[in-house]
């Protein structure tokens, strides 16, 4: 009788061992360590920003604790950083918009653009807008001294998140400082670029930018998908603003912040297995595995 029982069962066992392996396969793993809860937010939006473009776009809340910017066929918006930095981590939750959202283009990035135009550094984390049924793509990007020219070149790796991005507000982050550039996604590192020499590596100061803006050219499956006005406005949510680092005017003394909690450079090994499995289960795009790029222009992934 027992017999007969466990083998009815045993159906039953298997799928429950199945799901149990694909659930650990691609439930978050802990990193260890949470930048997010270490470094106090901003407690007011206007004491960290201001607007840059499409004010008439962007509302600010009564107690300056979150922005809220749009995208409709008139504008999008951004704002920007009062003062710029030479190092730091800087990070933000948001919340993107469901649906029919192609074309679309939400970002949060380091950048000089303005401070040195056609020949800037920019370190972007960006959210490319999909067609209802599809995931959003997360994009991070690594600009040295200018972009576009054939010669220097964007640095993209692109993910699908583990979780959706429009049902709540997840935190994300960069951190720069002189010896790596780290993307985290609820503290989790999703990917670690080190600096290896000069000329492939930000080092002048940068300002930190959020923004909402049309790139139907290329942001959805290379421009099969253009941003779709019946569908606006498209509206992106950011709150628990981080902004903490060397300013560009601090002094000599000032230390950059370390990515794990021993401060040294580096991730520790919970935060490499973390970013390991990111990569091995989210990353659905590396530009050193592109056989369309021309490789000879980028010599980390060469070596």
């Amino acid at each position: 009788m027992v017999h007969f029982l466990f083998m009815d069962l045993l159906p039953l066992l298997l799928l429950l061992l199945l799901h149990l392996v694909v659930h650990c396969s691609t439930a978050q793993p802990s990193p260890g360590y949470f930048p997010s809860y270490r470094y106090r937010p901003l407690r007011g939006f206007y004491r960290g920003f201001n607007n840059l473009w499409g004010p008439e776009h962007q509302i600010v809340a009564g107690d300056q604790r979150s922005v809220t910017i749009w995208l409709d066929s008139h504008s999008g918006s951004g704002f920007k950083s009062i003062k710029p930095f030479r190092n730091g981590y800087f990070s933000a939750s948001i919340k993107l918009q469901p649906g029919y959202t192609a074309g679309v283009n939400t970002a949060f990035y380091l950048s000089n653009n303005q401070a040195h135009p056609g020949f800037h550094d920019e370190v972007d984390i960006e959210f490319l807008g999909t067609t209802p049924g599809k995931p959003y793509t997360l994009q991070t990007n690594v600009y040295v001294r200018g972009s576009g020219d054939g010669t220097v070149i964007g640095r993209e790796m692109k993910f699908h998140l583990w979780f959706d991005p429009t049902a709540g507000f997840h935190h994300y982050a960069i951190l720069w400082n002189p010896n790596e550039i780290v993307f985290f996604v609820d503290d989790v590192p999703i990917r670690r670029y080190p600096r290896r020499n000069a000329g492939t590596y930000p080092m002048r100061p940068m300002w930190l930018y959020g923004s909402i803006w049309d790139a139907s050219s290329w942001a959805t499956e290379d421009g099969k998908y253009k941003a779709d006005y019946r569908y606006q406005p498209f509206v992106a949510r950011f709150t628990r603003f981080t902004l903490h680092g060397c300013s560009a005017f601090a002094p000599p003394g000032c230390l950059p912040v370390p990515p794990s909690g021993s401060g040294a450079a580096g991730l520790s090994p919970r935060q490499n297995a973390a970013m390991q499995w990111a990569q091995k289960n989210y990353m659905v795009y590396n530009y050193c595995s592109d056989p369309k790029r021309d490789r000879s222009f980028i010599p980390e992934c060469r070596s």
